[in-house]
């Protein structure tokens, strides 16, 4: 596949480095995800010279390596590859890379001994050691009393390293460039050869998001215990929950322990009141929103495909770690003779939902409903754990909460919401997040599920999909977020229910609308309804993996 650093950032599996190119300037930074998406990235600005003149140049990119070549001679370039998950190299051919630094004031660098210089990287607490193992390297970086003035790397007809670490450097010998390019390529055939799926007329859909999945992994550091998938490498760099559920059962059939890890990191830092963390990185953990229950849901998928997950410790965790999240969701997020209820629209996922435009706090169908769901499903585990009397308590505790969500939450218009501190009802109905009780169409009578189904298809459906935000409503916003665009992990859910729930024409569909989606928009953090066209971040994970489940029949 020929890659649009532009669009996808150039990684590999496990490491923190990433290679883009900046649309508005056409810019090309080596960068760093370290700290999450709040950390600065940028670490290099990378330019070729010739006589130290700025030369232009083209790029030739693929999965496992980055040539830059001159215009006006492709025999003059260099190349970057990431051998290691720490080890970033550099080959120059007849060309001089320039690297300057995208540095602060305390961000120093120093010499460390005859062609190895260290730099001190403060706001991402990192440290880089830049190494010449052939050719030739210089620097310019003027020392002002506590930091150098700026940065300037220049290397030219060799082989060149950064490597990062946290402390102490290690001195090691190094791969040649020739090696670590071998060994990087055999490592991303592996995992394309264990996504078996071949399609003529998806093929470049599934190239895409083989590799998105493959590169945006990050190696455990700090916080983060296990192998993490971000959400991307482009903007999106934490693993966010619920985001992380959907990239488990995609990679949950053919690596399952990688599946299980991106659930661990949540059960590894849930909070002692039951909450799961919003996000995760190697440096922070951040509990400001908490998402609805889908954990369960999840790992019964899972368990159906690979009985990794059937293993009775492995189940007993999952199940005891849930049982947390609906106690917290009883003891903090639920008012006496009412439904729980969301903080804010970041809690739901739906950030700017028009469900959400009323004011807080919202009692939502759709968080009822992955209640519902999660105590149906921690029934079952019970039972399968022999949990006799927790299975009958969950089911009582169910039963509960359906027949509120049917009495405070329907009547026969639909679903809607409450606000406030008085409960009120709330006249906005135009968001697809009030139709989300197709969850439990397992419970839901023939009737109400026959008017959800025919509301989907008359108000929602587009070209390619089920538009968030009725297009009809005078709250639709063309790349309006939740307010209109398509999401993949909502897609999902909404197939699966219709296909489980005895609606299979319209959940086929509407899959290949989601597929037919990928063509036009790629691996976008979400896509306008009407044109497809790809959205806000073009290289997201949860995107890629809800595709691959799909067409995988997941």
């Amino acid at each position: 596949m020929k890659l649009n650093i532009e669009e996808i950032p150039f990684s590999r599996f496990g490491s923190y480095f990433c290679v883009s190119k900046e649309k508005a300037t056409k810019e090309i930074y080596i960068r760093d995800v370290h700290g999450g998406d709040d950390a600065p990235s940028k670490l290099f600005k990378l330019d070729l010279l010739q006589d130290g003149i700025e030369q232009e140049f083209d790029i030739d990119a693929t999965e496992t390596s980055l040539r830059f070549y001159l215009v006006k001679n492709i025999e003059k370039y260099a190349e970057i590859i990431i051998s290691e998950e720490d080890e970033l190299h550099i080959e120059a051919h007849g060309v001089e890379v320039r690297l300057q630094a995208n540095k602060v004031k305390y961000d120093t660098l120093h010499e460390y001994q005859e062609g190895m210089y260290e730099y001190h990287i403060y706001p991402k607490e990192l440290k880089l050691m830049i190494s010449r193992l052939s050719g030739m390297m210089s620097v310019d970086a003027p020392w002002n009393v506590i930091g150098n003035d700026y940065i300037d790397i220049r290397m030219s007809n060799g082989h060149f390293v950064i490597e990062s670490y946290r402390t102490v450097f290690t001195p090691k010998v190094y791969a040649s460039f020739q090696a670590g390019k071998e060994k990087v390529e055999q490592l991303y055939q592996d995992w394309v050869e264990n996504n078996v799926v071949k399609n003529e007329l998806y093929q470049d859909s599934i190239d895409r998001a083989v590799y998105i999945t493959w590169s945006s992994i990050v190696h455990p550091d700090g916080v983060l215990k296990n192998y993490a998938m971000y959400m991307s490498k482009l903007w999106m760099y934490n693993i966010w929950s619920w985001d992380n559920c959907f990239n488990a059962i995609h990679i949950g059939e053919k690596y399952p322990e990688l599946s299980y890890s991106q659930l661990k990191i949540f059960m590894d830092t849930q909070d002692k009141s039951g909450a799961y963390p919003d996000f995760v990185n190697d440096k922070f953990v951040s509990y400001n929103c908490i998402k609805p229950p889908v954990f369960a849901y999840a790992y019964e998928k899972l368990m159906e495909m690979n009985d990794y997950f059937k293993e009775e410790s492995r189940l007993r965790e999952v199940y005891e770690s849930t049982k947390k999240v609906t106690q917290y969701f009883d003891l903090y997020r639920t008012y006496e003779g009412r439904l729980p209820h969301y903080k804010h629209g970041n809690d739901s996922g739906w950030d700017n939902s028009s469900l959400f435009h009323r004011g807080m706090t919202v009692e939502a169908p759709d968080l009822a409903s992955f209640l519902i769901r999660t105590y149906d499903v921690l029934t079952k585990f019970a039972n399968l754990l022999g949990e006799k009397k927790e299975a009958d308590k969950f089911a009582e505790k169910s039963d509960v909460l359906f027949t509120l969500l049917m009495e405070r939450l329907y009547d026969e218009k639909g679903f809607f919401g409450r606000v406030g501190k008085d409960a009120e009802k709330i006249d906005i109905r135009s968001s697809l997040i009030l139709r989300l009780p197709i969850l439990i169409g397992y419970r839901l009578d023939k009737t109400i599920m026959d008017q959800l189904v025919e509301d989907l298809v008359e108000n929602f459906e587009t070209k390619y999909g089920f538009a968030t935000e009725m297009p009809s409503s005078a709250l639709y916003k063309e790349n309006g977020y939740w307010l209109g665009p398509i999401w993949a992990p909502v897609t999902y859910l909404f197939i699966d229910s219709l296909i489980s729930f005895g609606y299979s024409e319209i959940g086929e569909r509407i899959k290949e609308k989601y597929l037919n989606l990928t063509l036009v928009g790629g691996m976008a953090e979400n896509f306008d309804p009407h044109s497809g066209k790809g959205l806000v971040d073009t290289s997201f994970t949860w995107t890629s993996s809800v595709f691959l489940s799909l067409i995988e029949g997941k």
